[in-house]
């Protein structure tokens, strides 16, 4: 998945025509490439603000916990002798003698039971938890300050935000494999189950953990390459970003499974009886790791410290997303009445910390995971698709192959091209598909907690809010296009707004056999030169049509 799909997808959404027009225009990029399927841009944005809402969340989390990393008595959740589960009966730890079937760790118990303080089901939300509505309203305040300047304003900080976690992930990692047991994760680990592969559910989970730890089908790489240099090395980029990302992944696979060895060897247990399930694998398997360090609170607030950056890191990009799409979408609208940028983004901060308030509930874990997969893994692959069939199908293979020359001075190769046009929309449909037929409504606890009737529903209303754009807008898109029988319409909707060859200028019902001599080199110093002016051409009647809107 990662060579055949995410790597080519994630090359063309570096350059589409937002890094080649020097432009950050998403809604006339969306409208360039082909209206028709405007409603994958829309989707995607709706996706993105709905990632935001809940995605804050986990930093509120990590906000608690690194503030309870200060704790003069020790590490809260290191063992079962703290005052938290004098009353516990299900909390075991390595001083116990006997665990029960439905014993957990000092670092579950802590997390369910102090952290989320977690009710029964969806349908009793319990109270409103002050702790983390001030922590989730403190992490808005970070982003919003981080941002209100516009995203140039926190770059020069992810340099530094973005490189040194991987000091503390070394000694992590040296820890996590020196534990005792530390061997049964990794056996765990590196064993093949070569029977899931004949699951949809495990090549969904793939894609979807592939496109969202690299950003893919969310916006945020078309909005942050259009900060780029227009000679930077897209090629060079999405190799070195997809490998490191795919490295880091290793680095924290290995950290979580060495230390779920070392619980399993403490509670005499199966790994599948321990490893944890969603966003609290994070703040179960890590901190049982930092317990074990000699002076684990220093370490424990530098891990939740890092945790932090690195959270904050991600939500830069999704809120980056909206405000971009909001001035884009309604440029008339926000020059009238909201006028300045800071203003802008603070009324989408606010608004996202008012609809993550559901998630800081005492029930609110419940709902994180029904948002999390219906807003995310239902429809980001479906996204996906029409963004890559936008792209290659419509705007053109050939032509996106010629916009990476004209920035790096070389063709990409004809893998990246065979990927474009069959394997990556073939790959995401049919894991789409097949995740649509295998389709089970989500669960929680290992499959211990069903949701009700009315939860499911609410889930596919809330995948519907970015699915839906796609065939509302596709239908829009054709009556409005010019001709006057549905055929000559829908043709027209499915027209690219960039007129012409992209190396030649010649119109686009020139693909014939001398297709391969004028896409030459002979031709590309004219070529750029018509393929730039037709851009701008593009995008002034674009900016027309919304001035006389």
């Amino acid at each position: 998945l990662l060579f055949i799909c995410d790597v080519p997808t994630k090359l063309f959404e570096l350059v589409k025509l937002v890094q080649n027009s020097n432009s950050n225009r998403s809604r006339v990029t969306s409208k360039i490439l082909c209206s028709y399927f405007s409603g994958a841009g829309v989707g995607t944005v709706i996706m993105s603000f709905l990632l935001g809402t809940y995605y804050n969340v986990i930093i509120a989390w990590t906000i608690f916990y690194l503030f309870q990393s200060f704790n003069k008595a020790g590490l809260p959740w290191s063992d079962c002798s703290k005052p938290w589960a004098a009353n516990s009966t299900t909390c075991f730890d390595a001083t116990n003698t006997t665990a029960s079937n439905n014993s957990n760790s000092p670092t579950q118990e802590f997390f369910d039971k102090v952290l989320l303080q977690k009710t029964s089901g969806i349908d009793d939300p319990g109270e409103i938890r002050l702790e983390l509505v001030l922590a989730l309203f403190f992490a808005w305040i970070l982003v919003y300050f981080s941002l209100w300047k516009s995203i140039k304003s926190s770059g020069k900080v992810v340099y530094v935000t973005a490189t040194v976690p991987y000091l503390l992930i070394g000694i992590f990692l040296w820890r996590a494999l020196t534990l005792p047991g530390a061997y049964l994760g990794l056996q765990y680990f590196f064993k093949p189950k070569w029977e899931l592969l004949l699951k949809a559910e495990v090549w969904v989970n793939a894609a979807a953990q592939n496109f969202n730890s690299i950003g893919i089908a969310f916006g945020s790489l078309i909005a942050f390459s259009s900060y780029n240099k227009r000679s930077n090395n897209i090629i060079l980029d999405t190799w070195a970003i997809s490998l490191t990302n795919a490295f880091t992944s290793l680095l924290a696979g290995l950290i979580v499974f060495s230390t779920l060895g070392n619980i399993a060897q403490e509670q005499g247990k199966d790994i599948d009886e321990v490893v944890a399930q969603g966003p609290g694998l994070v703040f179960v398997v890590y901190p049982q790791a930092l317990a074990k360090f000699p002076y684990a609170n220093i370490w424990a607030a530098l891990f939740f410290f890092m945790l932090l950056i690195l959270g904050l890191d991600s939500q830069f990009a999704t809120v980056e997303v909206i405000v971009t799409s909001l001035k884009d979408g309604f440029p008339n609208w926000i020059r009238k009445y909201i006028k300045r940028h800071e203003i802008l983004v603070l009324i989408v901060c606010l608004v996202s910390f008012l609809l993550g308030l559901p998630n800081v509930t005492q029930g609110g874990i419940y709902f994180f995971q029904l948002i999390d997969y219906y807003a995310a893994a239902v429809s980001l692959m479906y996204l996906a698709f029409f963004e890559v069939i936008a792209v290659v199908w419509v705007y053109g293979a050939n032509r996106l192959a010629h916009n990476v020359k004209e920035m790096t001075g070389r063709m990409p190769s004809a893998y990246f091209r065979y990927c474009w046009y069959f394997i990556a929309p073939i790959l995401i449909m049919a894991i789409w598909l097949f995740s649509m037929i295998d389709y089970s409504p989500p669960t929680y606890n290992k499959g211990e907690y069903h949701y009700p009737p009315g939860a499911i529903a609410l889930g596919w209303c809330i995948a519907m809010l970015s699915i839906g754009p796609i065939p509302v807008f596709a239908v829009i898109a054709v009556i409005k296009a010019k001709g006057n029988t549905f055929m000559e319409k829908l043709r027209n909707s499915l027209r690219s707004q960039i007129d012409g060859c992209p190396c030649c200028g010649r119109p686009d019902n020139c693909r014939d056999a001398s297709l391969e001599k004028h896409n030459g080199a002979d031709s590309y110093p004219i070529s750029l030169k018509i393929y730039g002016e037709q851009i701008m051409v593009a995008i002034d009647k674009v900016l027309s049509q919304d001035l006389t809107d």
